[in-house]
């Protein structure tokens, strides 16, 4: 690899997980407002994707690629409730997918949605995204739960790539 292919490597990497962090940040206030999908993408690629003037703290959401964020957004809502049924059958008893923090519901929901139609998305790769995106709201108890969830999802939907060495991420 060349000294110039690291840093655009790098600079893709980085626009996916802020493409994430997007999604997550969208499928939040549908989950909680019951916005309609399309309006709220709409909203973001408007205010949220293109506009560079940021509240202090803010991550910068300009480097997000506005198609893939709309994919996983429609891609998710459009198959949200074969999506949930899946984060259904895999959650402990004792924890009802409604009890769950709307945040950690939509960081499941982008995850699982990821590990169910984005065969070109490594299972590692998504994993750790997303338990790196649940770290950045919570502890790190609600990290592992999130890692839990989606490695029993990805044993589920990739067996054939998580036992090929397709790492799941590790807890912690």
């Amino acid at each position: 690899m060349t000294t110039d292919e690291k840093p655009a490597r790098s600079r893709h990497a980085m626009s996916r997980s802020l493409t994430r962090l997007a999604g997550i940040q969208a499928l939040f206030q549908i989950d909680r407002r019951g916005l309609d999908p399309h309006s709220v993408i709409e909203e973001f690629r408007m205010h949220r994707l293109g506009d560079a003037d940021l509240d202090e703290g803010q991550p910068d959401l300009t480097r997000a690629d506005r198609r893939q964020f709309a994919s996983l957004v429609l891609g998710t809502m459009l198959r949200a409730e074969e999506i949930d049924g899946l984060i259904d059958a895999v959650l402990p008893r004792d924890w009802a997918r409604d009890r769950l923090d709307p945040v950690i519901r939509a960081i499941l929901r982008a995850g699982c949605f990821e590990l169910l139609a984005r065969e070109d998305v490594p299972t590692g790769v998504a994993i750790d995204e997303y338990v790196s995106i649940a770290r950045a709201f919570f502890a790190d108890t609600e990290a592992g739960f999130v890692n839990g969830v989606l490695g029993a999802l990805a044993r589920r939907l990739r067996p054939d790539l998580v036992r090929a060495g397709d790492a799941v991420a590790a807890p912690g």
